[in-house]
């Protein structure tokens, strides 16, 4: 028996009472203790490095210099635990530029975690796989004094668009965060800000508040800053690069159980400036909060065209699927996946795996299927899905193939173009005097195989003589710029083809002279040309479709028709087949407009990502395919009288 015991049978009941309640007070001090202990335990403090776009490769400033110096004054730190790097890496994706930032990473003394961004996918002439295959992944998942870490790509891959985190990425992080406790801290990493510049931000968004996320970075804007991420805290880091400064910077970023504080740093000066914070608390998003998602209205709006099937498939879709016979829709996948659907009911028929990441759009020839892929083969498959010849190359191939005359045309990212025989797969012609790699499809008029480069040139050569004929530039200095992504059109000697530079441009098909150029209709990456091959069409970068006559004496509009498909830039081309006139945007929208009349003839939005160029079967039939991994067969079907829906005149567009 204790003294306090002893004491009991004569103390008075208020000393009772009042011993009761410092007993009482004793063990509610002890609890809070042990809980605070416990939390503590839980999220101990500590300090990591965030760096950003370091753009290695980049021809306006020393970033390799850059990243040395930030490499450097990290190992000359002992309390940084790790250090994360938000994408775009490299200027342009290139194995070379790879290579140099991973030798330059690797010479950090703490571990790294590393994520792409647009640059080192968008224009990477491996299709992203050699960013794999140098840093391990385009995706992480870590665990650091009880915080979690999850980051991932956000393309977009090889074709110009929003960003989009990949469909492999989605159900992969799906996957991750079953894993975590609903009250264990999250921290998401991704190149893009959580908001309509990436097309599945909701997707995402809604995903990360099934968790207590609290915090987002990124990059991307090359700035200090918070952004928006609906209701979740978030922040974007600079870039590592010093610009028009005397040195570049980077984060350190400090987590405690309360707050994560954000101090810039300058490697070389050693000057620090604390900037923000964001306090951390167990997240109670707002439920009755409704933030914006994409509409999906305009399936009222044309009630004529359904979708007679969709198909998800488990990765992204960046090509333009082929009808095999008939019979079956086929397409690659970024997983490397051929992909083989019955094209009446969508069901899948038939699968063939490749090594590498696919965004060569088939072509098929009888009973033949050619395609490339990120694995540095082109393929030929038959209808069965089976293995008729491949053909190595050195490098990714990203093209698609071009089918004549028993021949298929192809370019590589070794900076070759070949044709090959397609019985067999053997070596017909092998053209190798390129500067860049090729992702889009050639084209065939009379003797002149067309195709352009990402080395700012249009080519043109003689497949019969097996010789080049000509080359052609813009005239601009910027890899980014060259006609790379858009298949051109002929008409009467004339190639046409638009750029990222805007500009609609007029080739002699012989000569290669430059015939006229114009930017009236800011129209860029897309075209198409009618069928009869008296007008050309172009998609603007707002809400609008121009048609200019095909001539060679100069730019002639014939009109331009606001169809409001807001802003646009993807690489998707237009087509007409009976009278009508097919196009896809970035936002999953496919549109048919009547050229004869400016009028929209009906629209209908897949998801909200990048429509590759759709495959008309028939003006009232066609297959889409979108970069989040759907494929669908679209059509048209008669409506009753009463509900028939009338198109609407189009008072904004203008006749010339």
């Amino acid at each position: 028996m204790n003294s306090v015991q002893a004491e009991w049978p004569r103390a008075h009941s208020s000393q009772l009472v009042s011993l009761h309640l410092c007993t009482m007070k004793q063990f509610l001090l002890c609890s809070l203790l042990l809980l605070s202990v416990f939390t503590n335990a839980q999220t101990k403090a500590f300090r990591f490095a965030f760096i950003s776009d370091t753009h290695i490769g980049s021809p306006n400033g020393p970033a390799e210099d850059d990243l040395r110096r930030t490499v450097a004054d990290i190992n000359s730190m002992d309390d940084i635990a790790f250090v994360v790097l938000t994408g775009d890496i490299t200027e342009l994706g290139t194995n070379r530029e790879l290579a140099v930032a991973k030798r330059i990473l690797d010479s950090l003394n703490k571990p790294y975690h590393i994520i792409p961004g647009n640059h080192d996918t968008g224009w990477s002439e491996s299709g992203g796989l050699s960013f794999n295959q140098t840093f391990g992944d385009d995706k992480f998942y870590f665990k650091h004094n009880g915080v979690h870490f999850i980051g991932c790509a956000s393309g977009p891959y090889v074709r110009m668009s929003d960003g989009h985190v990949p469909r492999h990425a989605v159900n992969w992080m799906q996957t991750t965060l079953k894993k975590i406790g609903k009250k264990e801290p999250v921290i998401f990493l991704n190149h893009y800000p959580l908001d309509n510049g990436l097309d599945n931000w909701y997707e995402i968004i809604d995903m990360l508040k099934t968790k207590n996320t609290i915090l987002a970075l990124c990059g991307h804007g090359h700035s200090n800053r918070p952004v928006k991420a609906e209701d979740i805290p978030a922040v974007m880091g600079r870039s590592n690069l010093r610009a028009k400064e005397s040195e570049g910077g980077y984060n350190l970023v400090d987590v405690t159980k309360d707050s994560v504080t954000f101090t810039e740093r300058k490697p070389f000066s050693k000057t620090e400036k604390k900037w923000t914070g964001v306090a951390v608390k167990l997240q109670q998003y707002n439920k009755a909060q409704s933030y914006p998602r994409p509409d999906f209205a305009v399936h009222q709006k044309y009630p004529q065209v359904k979708a007679a099937w969709t198909y998800q498939s488990a990765a992204n879709v960046i090509s333009t699927p082929a009808l095999l016979q008939n019979k079956l829709v086929v397409f690659g996948n970024q997983n490397g996946l051929v992909e083989a659907l019955d094209v009446t009911s969508g069901k899948k028929r038939w699968a063939f795996q490749t090594g590498g990441p696919i965004f060569s759009s088939p072509a098929v020839q009888n009973d033949n299927l050619v395609f490339g892929s990120a694995d540095g083969f082109v393929y030929c498959l038959n209808s069965a899905g089976k293995l008729r010849w491949k053909y190595k190359t050195e490098a990714a191939v990203l093209g698609s193939p071009h089918i004549e005359n028993g021949v298929v045309y192809i370019g590589g990212s070794d900076h070759h173009f070949r044709a090959l025989n397609l019985e067999n797969g053997e070596l017909v012609f092998d053209f190798a005097e390129l500067g860049g790699p090729i992702v889009s499809k050639p084209v065939i008029a009379g003797n002149v195989l067309l195709f352009g480069a990402w080395d700012k040139f249009l080519y043109a050569y003689d497949w019969q003589q097996k010789k080049l004929l000509w080359k052609w530039s813009n005239g601009t200095s910027v890899i980014n710029y060259s006609p790379a992504a858009c298949i051109p059109v002929v008409k009467d000697g004339v190639v046409y083809i638009v750029a990222p530079d805007r500009y609609l441009s007029a080739i002699d098909l012989l000569s290669g002279q430059t015939l006229w150029r114009t930017k009236e209709a800011t129209v860029r990456e897309s075209i198409g040309i009618s069928e009869d091959g008296k007008l050309v069409y172009g998609k603007t970068m707002q809400d609008t479709v121009a048609a200019f006559y095909t001539n060679k004496q100069g730019p002639q509009l014939a009109w331009k028709m606001h169809v409001g498909f807001g802003y646009e830039h993807v690489p998707s081309m237009l087509v007409e087949k009976d009278g009508n006139v097919f196009f896809g945007t970035k936002n999953g929208v496919v549109y048919s407009i009547l050229p004869a009349t400016q009028q929209i003839a009906w629209a209908y939005k897949i998801d909200n990502s990048m429509v590759n160029t759709v495959n008309v079967i028939t003006g009232n039939k066609l297959i889409a395919s979108t970069m989040d991994g759907k494929v669908c067969l679209l059509q048209t079907v008669a409506l009753p009288a009463a509900s028939t829906h009338q198109p609407q005149n189009n008072n904004n567009h203008q006749n010339n």
